[in-house]
């Protein structure tokens, strides 16, 4: 199948005749993934506030940080083939009410197992959401533009690393930790609002069925697609899970200097987003590589930077800048999953959140072991380069079928 085929059978699913506002639709879809962005963000710069709330030491309630990276690797793919028979609009709505419940009982955690409990159960609709979310958005627009129409529902995501977690951090620092869980569940409610509102109405998808979305873990670029995200991006979240203790341990910055520099991250990782999209509009494989590679090189500088401030705020926005990884990922994983583009879209947020799982765990055993806060820079480093060598794996598996594609047809 060609790539442009794939595009058209992937892109345009069957929808009502009137015309939807794509500007309107786009926003109401990045809403959603600001609130997601605020959760899984905001926990992480949370971490020395609630860590002392529940009674736990830090590495301890890194936990919580990887059980809810657990919830969106067991939703994602759950989700995405027992629903469907459901519309995408109606779908989003009702994983956007789950997230909205799950961040409010969150809020409310009265002991760390709870806490665990709900996080978990926060995490279910993640993956699934940004999942049907990117595949509604570049429903919507010509198959060269759909990176672009992806990448700005991330950027609700990434907006959320400037403004949404600052914001939950400052409450966390003044009003107690519980109302950053808070505030995620009204964006959440109000992500509800604007999709009933915007969303064009759409019906399921002709032949849909759970059998139809498994067959795409038939395919073995899938599968090499979804562990490039699963192991390079996991250096990024070992380096930012512990990023708000290293600043105040190492940097020893005050801690109203904290939200500063998770949003100067957050600019970072919307530049990144934007620079990505472009770059995988025109060169799909290699603009993969090229983020990995400057993803390596800039974590590897993180523990040279980290006793100053200006240092380790440059180097916070170019490791913001790799984030952009994802919408390359959901877009190849767009031309290689064929019929099965919801399970694989989900699959792939399930990716990243065993990312997000893998790096905190890896960066919490360097810092329990005694090698510093700074530690994670190289931990970082290791998985962003591990991730490039699936990558070359990646190519020459594709380079070897097309070979003998091309061989059987003569």
């Amino acid at each position: 199948m060609s790539l442009s085929s794939t595009g058209d059978a992937f892109a345009r699913p069957a929808r009502s005749t009137a015309a939807p506002r794509v500007g309107l639709v786009l926003l109401a879809l990045a809403m959603g993934g600001f609130a997601i962005g605020t959760a899984e963000f905001a926990v992480m710069s949370l971490l020395p506030y609630f860590s002392a709330g529940l009674g736990i030491d830090e590495p301890t309630a890194g936990h919580v940080i990887s059980v809810y990276a657990a919830g969106v690797v067991v939703g994602a793919p759950i989700i995405a083939v027992l629903a469907t028979k459901l519309s995408r609009r109606t779908l989003l709505i009702a994983l956007m009410a789950a997230f909205a419940l799950g961040n409010g009982l969150s809020a409310l955690a009265p002991s760390y197992g709870w806490m665990l409990l709900f996080r978990f159960l926060s995490g279910l609709p993640h993956g699934a959401y940004f999942g049907v979310a990117a595949l509604v958005a570049a429903s919507l627009v010509p198959a060269n533009r759909r990176a672009l129409a992806v990448a700005r529902v991330m950027l609700g995501l990434t907006i959320a690393t400037i403004l949404g977690v600052p914001l939950a951090n400052w409450l966390g620092q003044v009003l107690g930790w519980r109302w950053g869980f808070g505030v995620v569940a009204a964006l959440a409610l109000t992500t509800v609002i604007l999709i009933s509102l915007f969303a064009p109405k759409d019906k399921p998808q002709p032949g849909a069925s759970a059998l139809r979305e498994l067959g795409a873990l038939r395919h073995r670029q899938v599968w090499l697609t979804l562990a490039i995200g699963a192991v390079g991006f996991g250096g990024l979240f070992a380096v930012y899970t512990y990023i708000a203790s290293t600043l105040i341990e190492v940097t020893q910055v005050a801690p109203a200097m904290v939200p500063v520099v998770l949003a100067i991250f957050g600019l970072g990782l919307t530049f990144g987003t934007l620079a990505a999209a472009w770059l995988a509009d025109r060169m799909p494989m290699a603009s993969i590589a090229i983020i990995l590679i400057w993803t390596a090189g800039s974590l590897a500088l993180y523990p040279f930077a980290a006793g100053n401030i200006w240092a380790i705020s440059v180097v916070a926005f170019m490791i913001g800048c790799g984030g952009g990884l994802g919408t390359p990922l959901q877009t190849r994983l767009m031309d290689v999953a064929q019929d099965a583009q919801t399970l694989a879209a989900a699959l792939n947020h399930s990716a990243f959140n065993t990312a997000n799982a893998l790096g905190p765990w890896l960066g919490g055993m360097a810092i329990a072991a005694g090698y510093g806060w700074t530690s994670t820079g190289w931990v970082g480093a290791g998985l962003a380069l591990a991730g490039l060598a699936i990558w070359l794996v990646t190519v020459w598996d594709a380079k070897s079928r097309n070979m003998v594609a091309t061989g059987a047809s003569a």
